[in-house]
């Protein structure tokens, strides 16, 4: 298919002049002539007819009008969205825990959107094992996590590591010692199988205390507002407990450095994509100028 025969054409039955369309077109009137008789020639049909000094479509020639005005309209279409490629468009989805939500994302995510006016971005605030899910099934672009990633099929990028720290209330701490602490209350932690909890597992082991009496949460944060409610004991980032600490209300019984990794993770097949990779650079930018 000759795509110049169509366009020539489409100018001539637009303009019906073939003076008019030899200017548009920046062709001499004997080619665009040429070109209009092979294209009837291969259609075998006649597409204009003249009365006079007037240029008239025939039904035929009205008819493929109709189709090729179509046809380069869906080309104009393809080479917009072509074009879009180019820059960061659409919907970008981010699964995080609420805490990387409110301490780093709102910030980025401001930044983002300053730069990338057409992207729209909708966050999700759940724990790292669903992000690492919603990225798998694709309901995420990527995700902000914190602990391992199990999954081959991903793109790892670290953000920072953090201490884990056991805690308590700050009364509680001061009425009972740490082994009667642990006997005492219950061990508040993340749901079984979440790849957190392997290294709160970790973290016993090696502390040589196995919790008979626990509670499982789904966030660190539920996990956090269920210590501060004088509950019992956790194992939770420092990022998560230090104004706590700081303040008094939380105490540390115990910290284990530098176990808790934070890492954006994307599908290993997706990270080229301009809304993705565009995202992860202010990410990896940002995230260490807030750390």
């Amino acid at each position: 298919m000759d795509f110049r025969k169509y366009k020539t054409f489409q100018v001539v039955a637009d303009c019906l002049n073939l003076t008019r369309a030899a200017d548009q077109l920046g062709y001499t009137q004997p080619t665009i002539t040429l070109q209009l008789q092979s294209l009837e020639s291969e259609l075998g049909v006649t597409l204009f007819n003249r009365v006079g000094k007037k240029t008239y479509l025939t039904p035929s020639g009205k008819l493929v009008k109709t189709y090729i005005d179509r046809t380069f309209a869906v080309l104009e279409e393809m080479e917009q969205e072509l074009r879009k490629l180019d820059n960061p468009h659409g919907v970008l989805t981010v699964a995080a825990p609420e805490f990387y939500c409110t301490q780093y994302l709102s910030l980025i995510i401001h930044s983002y959107i300053s730069q990338n006016p057409q992207v729209k971005l909708q966050l999700f605030s759940c724990d790292s094992n669903d992000a690492l899910k919603k990225v798998a099934t694709n309901e995420a672009d990527l995700a902000i996590i914190a602990g391992p990633c199990p999954s081959t099929d991903m793109e790892s990028l670290p953000l920072g590591k953090e201490d884990l720290v056991l805690v308590t209330t700050k009364e509680l701490f001061e009425k009972y010692d740490a082994r009667t602490l642990m006997e005492k209350f219950p061990f508040i932690t993340y749901k079984s199988g979440s790849n957190i909890q392997l290294l709160v597992n970790e973290c016993l082991d090696e502390y040589g205390f196995t919790p008979e009496n626990y509670i499982e949460c789904v966030t660190d944060e539920t996990i956090k507002r269920t210590v501060l409610y004088h509950t019992g004991i956790a194992l939770l980032g420092s990022a998560l407990v230090e104004e706590e600490l700081r303040k008094g209300t939380l105490a540390e019984i115990h910290r284990f450095s530098g176990k808790i990794q934070t890492s954006m993770v994307i599908l290993k097949k997706r990270t080229e994509e301009k809304n993705i990779d565009s995202f992860a650079e202010i990410v990896k930018r940002i995230w260490l100028e807030c750390s």
